[in-house]
């Protein structure tokens, strides 16, 4: 699978994960378990490649966006 995440889209991704996983230290209801939902955009900024972006046919990144002619 190709890299379709882009610099920004990376760097957003990691602090929304950041913040997410870090929900269940600061709530104290049943909902800070939702939290670990964090994992996910977490993973994808770390790997550059988002299965959903790819789904949807979406391409963030710079360098792939030129196609061969």
């Amino acid at each position: 699978m190709q890299t379709n995440v882009g610099n920004l889209d990376r760097i957003a991704r990691f602090v929304i994960g950041l913040i997410l996983l870090s929900l269940p230290l600061w709530l104290d209801s049943p909902w800070r378990w939702l939290g670990l939902v964090g994992i996910m955009p977490l993973i994808t900024s770390l790997a550059g490649r988002c299965p959903g972006y790819r789904l949807l046919g979406l391409n963030t990144c710079p360098m792939q966006k030129k196609k061969p002619e």
